[in-house]
């Protein structure tokens, strides 16, 4: 939208959350949810968007980036106050400004951009997003006139007994023409029990200098859900899950147990996917077609082929390939990397590890700081000791070797192409191609020994 304009409200503390942690960055569904509101409006196609930051600034910047421009509002006297430290960035400028608080996470970018179409159908100077509320109870009353034009919005603080019983809410989200509102913010004062400059007193200025004040009433109440406290933020996490969940299904994807199922904002699932019960899908993963995910699976910052199977594991950071089977019980740790038609059983760590095509590491091993070749087997119990208790070192395994059960490949250290490791070896030199090596102490057996012990 041409000459539209953003103004994010995430300056205030958040006393009620009890937290260390700048409120407006409490992640739901895996994202803070300043981002959430910032990336949603960016959907809409503003021009420009400026985050009012004052407590954790900073932070907020670090987690924003260059996806907003920032004022600071280092002490926080209120909305319009608070929208006001926007003037030097957004003061001059011709066209509309939706203002939006950063602890609203649920407005959908739909409702946004009906929001400003409505407001700019009808030619209005300032429109309110508003909402009916079953309990209105802390929220800004909108009050209309006989003829059902906006007259006023009274906050829960100043509202009278009668005013109190209208259920139309403010949930803070306005359209303005950008010039009135900064000459009209020029003329809010603190005059109310709080003792703060208030934004919605903007459109009672509005209003009395005969301008066209709006409301568009979003048919959806929970959207317009601000979190406050804990027990808010739970109920946004329930309600963008959910929301999550719905929209996967209803694009090829199976959850067996959506109450049960977490699914970050960003991740991407491939059509006839199953996801089973306690799977978790977190931070920008992509999932390919037709896997079988869970139950009680993590998938973090991970890429999944088409047709993967990972069961009752984990994978942090890594990228597995196409018709790959992980698990029961696996960990794959950041930085691995995983081919096609591997598998990687129960009880199998593998940590910044290549492993080729074809490659199968059934149990009880740990695959640390290497490189396994295509169509390598790696037996039970394996491991490659990487640590020297001050340095990390690389094991190689060329592609069609066998490593015999219970073996330890001490790196740094390099098994060529086709060889063959005993069970119970550990391994400390270069093994050359199709070799057999044998690192282990010859049986010896001491006949009539348990008797002279005394033992029977």
């Amino acid at each position: 939208m041409s000459n539209t304009y953003a103004v994010i409200l995430a300056a205030g503390q958040g006393t009620r959350m009890k937290s260390k942690l700048y409120k407006v960055l409490h992640p739901v569904c895996g994202k803070p949810m300043v981002e959430h509101v910032v990336n949603h409006v960016q959907s809409v196609g503003v021009n420009r968007i400026v985050t009012i930051v004052g407590h954790g600034a900073e932070m907020v910047r670090e987690h924003l980036g260059d996806n907003s421009e920032y004022a600071l509002q280092e002490e926080q006297l209120g909305t319009a106050h608070a929208v006001e430290q926007a003037k030097s960035i957004l003061g001059d400028l011709q066209g509309t400004t939706i203002v939006v608080c950063g602890d609203t996470p649920l407005i959908r970018p739909e409702t946004m951009a009906a929001l400003l179409i409505y407001h700019q159908d009808n030619k209005a100077k300032a429109t309110i997003l508003t909402a009916v509320a079953e309990d209105p109870t802390g929220y800004g009353r909108v009050l209309r006139d006989a003829s059902g034009q906006v007259s006023q919005i009274v906050e829960q603080k100043d509202a009278t007994e009668e005013q109190k019983l209208v259920t139309e809410i403010n949930t803070g989200t306005y359209c303005f023409d950008n010039a009135a509102l900064f000459e009209a913010l020029s003329k809010v004062d603190n005059n109310n029990a709080q003792g703060e400059y208030y934004l919605p007193d903007v459109i009672e200025i509005l209003q009395k200098q005969n301008e066209i004040v709006t409301a568009y009433v979003t048919p959806d109440f929970t959207e317009t859900l601000g979190v406050n406290d804990r027990f808010a933020l739970s109920q946004a996490e329930l309600l963008m899950r959910a929301r999550i969940n719905e929209r996967h299904m209803r694009n090829g994807v199976t959850i067996i147990d959506p109450a049960s199922t977490y699914i970050s904002a960003d991740a991407t699932i491939g059509s006839d996917t199953i996801l089973q019960p306690g799977t978790m899908i977190e931070g920008q993963s992509a999932i390919g077609e037709d896997c079988i995910i869970g139950p009680n699976s993590q998938i973090v910052n991970s890429t999944i082929g088409d047709g993967t199977k990972v069961h009752s594991s984990v994978v942090l950071d890594s990228a597995v390939a196409e018709h790959t089977a992980i698990g029961p019980f696996a960990h794959i740790r950041p930085d691995s990397t995983i081919g096609s038609h591997v598998k990687i059983g129960n009880f199998v760590e593998v940590k910044k590890s290549k492993l080729e095509d074809d490659v199968k590491v059934s149990h009880l091993s740990y695959i640390g700081d290497a490189e396994i070749g295509e169509n390598a087997n790696i037996g039970c119990g394996t491991i490659t000791v990487n640590y020297d208790g001050k340095n990390k070192h690389k094991t190689v395994v060329g592609k069609n070797s066998f490593i015999g059960c219970n073996s330890n490949l001490v790196a740094p250290v390099e098994i060529g192409e086709g060889a063959f490791i005993a069970a119970g070896s550990t391994i400390t030199n270069e093994v050359p191609d199709d070799a057999l090596a044998i690192a282990r102490a010859r049986q010896e057996n001491k006949l009539n020994y348990v008797s002279k012990l005394n033992l029977k």
